[in-house]
């Protein structure tokens, strides 16, 4: 007899399977069974999601929860995370293709004083003057994008410097033109009231005002609604997310950002256009910028060089609870409105409560850092226990 059949023969059946299980015949983990919790764990938008559960309790629990969560309030912090969720859509995008855009909120200010610029002192149409910012939008996202491209330098320094240069000319040229910082009265005498509603108007009012008359909604002493309907802030989001969720998770473009931000070389080298991808989410953040200033100025009324300060940090913050990875490859925007979400929902829930708005910025930071952490460690923990399945 052969040693080695010898030696199997010697072996018991616990330990022949034991070696069978070590062997070629054992199943792929890959293909173990994982449970649907652990599915839904390993989601990028789970830690954002949990987090606004979080927040939405804690100020369920504070006085002044009923206006917060009434249908005025609600709208409010809607708005607001509208506001923002539009620019950090299009910042999330750009960071899962592993690039950064620190022009963003330069870049709505600017716009502002275009439309501005153009309105008062050219005398154009809304409409007209709202192009010309979007114009000067696909310009600045395009130098942006190929100075990042053909120098290779980092989008952080490159936008940061854009960043400063658009405040600049905002500041400079309407100093220059009006003397002042700010472009009043821009709607005065403009006939364009359908430009206007795209910006500003409200969607299903007959509907709210139905429900006011019913008794079903507040209303004012003449029978008017205290909110009129859906503000065109939040259709403009709910679109854009509904769009960019479609095309990053159901397009071959899709699969190029997250390619792009996983390894460029690789990506090249099965031929991914990177340098155009990059570009044309550069063009789409400046874009997404230019929208918010239009809505903000046709909302005011007026154009402000200071407007968008911060803005893209915000934007940044929005994506990060919302799960996209800053290395880049890794994201969803879904995450990004549950971030945009638990944003507004604490800005308004520290008016609503009554808590020192002096204190809005340090709570907001306490929440972001908690989002990031039990972000974090559900995904950690989610990944560790499929692993060890």
């Amino acid at each position: 007899m052969a040693v080695d059949d010898k030696m199997t023969s010697m072996q018991s059946p616990a330990d022949r399977l034991a070696i069978r299980r070590k062997g070629g015949d054992a199943p792929d983990e890959r293909l173990a069974a994982t449970s649907g919790l652990v599915q839904m764990l390993r989601r990028p938008e789970a830690g954002a999601a949990a987090g606004l559960v979080a927040t939405m309790i804690i100020f369920a629990l504070l006085p002044g929860a009923a206006n917060l969560y009434s249908l005025q309030g609600s709208m409010t912090f809607l708005t607001l995370s509208a506001e923002l969720g539009i620019i950090a859509t299009a910042a999330a995008l750009l960071i899962i293709a592993g690039e950064f855009d620190l022009s963003v909120g330069s870049m709505i200010g600017f716009a502002g004083i275009v439309i501005g610029l153009t309105v008062r002192e050219l005398h154009f149409p809304l409409w007209g003057g709202i192009a010309t910012a979007f114009a000067a939008a696909i310009l600045t996202g395009y130098l942006n994008g190929l100075i990042v491209v053909k120098t290779r330098l980092p989008s952080f320094i490159v936008t940061l410097a854009s960043l400063f240069i658009l405040r600049g000319l905002s500041i400079g040229i309407t100093r220059a033109v009006t003397g002042r910082t700010q472009i009043p009265y821009i709607l005065d005498g403009i006939p364009d009231p359908g430009t206007a509603a795209i910006f500003n108007g409200h969607l299903l009012t007959g509907l709210f005002q139905w429900m006011g008359t019913a008794g079903w909604i507040a209303t004012r002493s003449d029978g008017t609604p205290f909110v009129a309907g859906i503000p065109m802030s939040i259709v403009w989001w709910l679109v854009l997310t509904a769009l960019a969720g479609y095309v990053l998770t159901q397009t071959r473009y899709g699969n190029w950002i997250f390619a792009t931000g996983g390894d460029a070389t690789v990506a090249r080298n099965v031929g991914v256009p990177v340098d155009k991808v990059k570009i044309w989410l550069f063009i789409y953040t400046a874009c997404a910028a230019t929208l918010l200033a239009a809505i903000q100025v046709v909302e005011a009324g007026s154009a402000d060089t200071t407007r968008g300060l911060l803005k893209e940090f915000e934007a940044i913050i929005a994506a990060v609870i919302g799960g996209v990875l800053l290395t880049g490859g890794y994201g969803t925007v879904y995450g990004v409105m549950f971030g945009a979400l638990i944003f507004g929902l604490v800005q308004m829930g520290i008016f609503y409560t009554g808590i020192d708005t002096d204190w809005f910025k340090v709570f907001l930071g306490l929440v972001i850092l908690v989002a990031v952490l039990v972000n974090n460690y559900i995904r950690t923990k989610a990944i560790g226990r499929g692993a060890s399945r």
